[in-house]
């Protein structure tokens, strides 16, 4: 789950990390009042879940209060689109009025959970408030990274062999010491999978400030993060995506045009790439699960369909613990409940396959079979284009 800016930067606060005087605003009424109260010069922020709203128009610096009345009234009426936001972009919901900072230095700093090692990964680079993925293209060796111990956690004296190779200066060592050390105890007490802050301001005046601020919260945690699961900004996410959370499937839209509907994380990420390699685009991932019931695969399809993107479903299942008769039910049930005429590819291999091809081909419907995940990619693609 991701969070605005305004509201990392509170729990951020909470833990020790130094931000700016701020005022989250939903209406112009409440920007008019917020700028004078902070004062000028100060920044208008669009708030959305999306990177790179600089580059869009989405910040900007104010020196007097009627252009901070502009500004703000802009941006309220924006829809953000960068390289992070679906086609359509995103609908700024509200702006954070901030107090404006002299800036000396800009620095990078991330925070998430590196696999291979299984532990925390603190990155850090002296490029801060660029696009940390280009800094990382063109130079890898700039990405300075510190892996954190389960047991002992994140060590002060780590912290401040990284402000040595960020040459920090000794007058804000101890500001960033406590700065690094509050954005660690944010991750482990809101179970966090990504906290960024870029940039960390070091300003001329050796404050030590975390200027922007990105969280992501696990969602596997959220069942004990009551008060953060209430911060949830629905109009930032996709429709079907949170109908898919309630019915307990695994979706993500995509921007292409053949729907997928799959069992097993592992499965839908390898149809996903045969349907790219045989020259396809997908338009989700979905994934109903090991366990999927013929209910679930109703619903399943019933979000893929809503999509207007696309132009084929190929359904691709390997029945384990979820059998085919049991998928194959559910997809002619949601076929003739959603009046489905979209090209619809089945795919079934494992327990009771037999009896799942017999209900697929005693429905009636025009459901076109295949024998294995390449050729029905090569199906779905070809349908698509048609």
């Amino acid at each position: 789950m991701k969070l605005h800016e305004y509201q990392a930067k509170d729990l951020l606060r909470k833990r020790g990390v130094f931000t700016l005087e701020s005022q989250v605003c939903f209406t112009l009424e409440e920007a008019r009042q917020a700028i004078k109260d902070i004062g000028l010069p100060c920044v208008i922020k669009a708030q959305v879940h999306a990177g790179g709203r600089g580059k869009a128009g989405g910040i900007k610096l104010a020196k007097n209060e009627s252009e901070a009345v502009r500004l703000a009234q802009d941006i309220l009426s924006m829809t953000i689109k960068t390289a992070q936001t679906a086609g359509v972009g995103q609908k700024v919901s509200c702006v954070l009025i901030e107090k404006a900072a002299s800036i000396e230095r800009e620095i990078y700093l991330g925070m998430l959970i590196d696999r291979e090692t299984a532990s925390i990964c603190l990155m850090a680079s002296k490029e801060g408030g660029a696009d940390i993925e280009e800094v990382a293209q063109r130079n890898p060796d700039s990405i300075k990274k510190v892996y954190i111990n389960r047991s002992l956690g994140l060590m002060p004296y780590q912290v401040r062999q990284l402000a040595l190779e960020l040459e920090i200066a000794n007058a804000c060592l101890r500001k960033f010491v406590a700065l690094v050390l509050g954005m660690y105890r944010t991750f482990v007490d809101c179970d966090a999978s990504l906290i960024e802050i870029n940039p960390v301001a070091i300003c001329d005046d050796s404050r030590v400030i975390a200027l922007d601020a990105k969280i992501v919260i696990d969602d596997n945690a959220l069942y004990r993060q009551r008060a953060i699961s209430e911060m949830r900004d629905p109009s930032q996410e996709d429709e079907k995506e949170i109908e898919a959370q309630h019915h307990g499937l695994s979706y993500v839209a995509l921007s292409g045009n053949i729907g997928c509907m799959v069992n097993g994380a592992g499965l839908a990420m390898a149809t996903m790439d045969v349907i790219q390699h045989v020259g396809g685009k997908p338009a989700n991932f979905l994934d109903v699960g090991g366990s999927a019931t013929a209910e679930r695969v109703e619903e399943a399809l019933r979000i893929i369909v809503r999509d207007k993107n696309v132009k084929a479903i190929f359904v691709n299942v390997f029945g384990g613990i979820a059998k085919c008769d049991v998928i194959a039910e559910g997809v002619v049930k949601a076929a003739l409940a959603q009046k489905i005429t979209l090209p619809l590819i089945v795919r079934l291999q494992g327990t009771n396959v037999e009896k799942g091809r017999a209900i697929l081909d005693k429905s009636g419907l025009s459901i076109i079979p295949a024998d294995n995940m390449l050729e029905g990619a090569k199906i779905a693609v070809a349908k698509a284009h048609q």
